[in-house]
């Protein structure tokens, strides 16, 4: 423990100790829910197709159409993938993810070189796997659901930067890692070209210019970006920059987001580990660039915090989730999405009663802020699957709504209550 912050942390940590046992009870009253029902068909809400209104922020809080605008959504990146062979599995996903109230996802809006790639290569693009993308814009349009688009990756199972590393390598330019992506001049000019290529593209379904629908909710820069050969942020902060304001000189309408995990530099903050301040990002200094309109973090203790109790777990999230909304609310100033969450299945001892308790915690911790007007702004679960997926997909973290009732019935009952705030 550093002493100059024992005080607050302590602190911290008996607001962490209420928030468990609030999460306790709340997982109690959904099991208890269950025994009456099994089936969440019964309290299923109908989705409104999107009409002509953007989110925007105002303050800590996005709004829309003079109303405020909480978020509980989910990842799904695979849409645009799965959309080139199999667009009745999305459509069917979209709908089960609207009846739970579900109202932004966020997914991939790329796929680098590799099978039913979007980029083939720099500058070259598959109108076939573009019009997938369109398919999924124009289906969460009909379904209610707003799409936060993710434009790279820190890794490589959908190309991502090393992807545009190869290519710059195989042009001749000497690039020392994969961080060159974020520091090579012709790298650099390559992500742009995409990015021009996605926000101006017109939608072949609905004839809608991506920079004016409003089904998308943001853009995102990339996945968790990382630079641990610059560890000082310097280059990361340079980059963010850069490609924000490109994206938002291309397009007013829309907010951008970094995709950050939430990692303080300063060793003093909570933090899962000293590992998480020398990946080149920082919550609070990349959050702060004027360009970036919400900060995001990700939530991963039982990845983290492997050798821990579910109980440590859940007391590290709590902290966590509480320390970022304290800091969005009065240092950023801006709203704070959870913009990952999840529990893994493949760890040992697992039951789906843990992920339950974990869903709830967060779930509590962002409603508290959000009913008593602070940053907290949603979350997006990670992440919900599509019934009949390959378990090729498959990552631990994988939620089949029709399989997984208890979990189900949180998710719906966030839904609610945070809409209930929308006013």
């Amino acid at each position: 423990m550093h002493l100059a912050r024992s005080r607050s942390s302590q602190s911290r940590a008996q607001v962490a100790l209420l928030l468990l046992i609030v999460s306790t009870l709340i997982s109690s009253v959904a099991s208890s829910s269950l025994a009456q029902s099994s089936n969440f068909d019964s309290e299923k809400i109908s989705p409104r197709p999107i009409g002509g209104g953007f989110v925007t922020r105002s303050g800590t809080r996005f709004t829309l159409d003079g109303r405020l605008f909480y978020v509980n959504g989910f990842n799904a990146y695979w849409m645009t993938r799965v959309a080139c062979e199999s667009r009745d599995q999305v459509s069917g996903f979209l709908r089960q993810a609207s009846s739970l109230g579900l109202t932004v996802a966020r997914t991939w809006a790329f796929n680098d070189g590799g099978y039913n790639a979007i980029q083939l290569r720099p500058g070259v693009y598959s109108e076939q796997s573009l019009q997938a993308l369109d398919f999924v814009i124009a289906e969460a349009r009909s379904q209610g659901v707003r799409l936060l688009l993710s434009l790279s990756d820190n890794y490589d199972s959908l190309g991502g930067k090393s992807q545009y590393v190869k290519w710059a390598r195989q042009a001749g330019i000497a690039c020392s890692s994969d961080d060159a992506f974020f520091s090579e001049p012709t790298i650099r000019s390559y992500f742009r070209n995409y990015i021009q290529t996605v926000v101006t593209r017109v939608n072949t379904i609905t004839k809608i210019a991506y920079r004016d629908d409003p089904t998308i909710f943001a853009w995102e820069l990339m996945n968790e970006p990382r630079i641990p050969s610059d560890p000082s942020g310097n280059t990361l902060e340079a980059w963010i920059k850069e490609m924000s304001s490109f994206i938002k000189s291309l397009d007013a309408n829309h907010l951008v987001d970094v995709g950050m995990e939430g990692f303080y530099k300063d060793p003093a903050r909570t933090r899962p580990g000293s590992w998480s301040s020398n990946l080149g990002s920082d919550f609070l200094r990349h959050n702060q660039i004027p360009s970036i309109d919400f900060a995001t973090v990700h939530s991963y203790p039982d990845l983290w915090l492997p050798g821990a109790s579910i109980d440590a777990q859940l007391q590290f999230l709590s902290s966590w989730v509480q320390e970022h909304i304290d800091d969005a609310t009065a240092v950023l100033q801006k709203p704070v999405l959870f913009a990952e969450f999840g529990k893994s299945d493949r760890l040992p001892g697992y039951v789906v009663g843990q992920r339950d308790r974990f869903l709830s915690t967060l779930y509590s911790t962002v409603y508290a802020s959000a009913r008593t007007g602070g940053a907290a702004a949603g979350s997006l679960v990670w992440q919900l699957f599509a019934d009949g997926m390959s378990p090729a997909w498959d990552d631990g973290f994988q939620i089949f709504v029709s399989q997984s009732p208890s979990t189900a019935q949180i998710i719906a009952a966030q839904s609610r209550r945070l809409s209930s705030l929308n006013r």
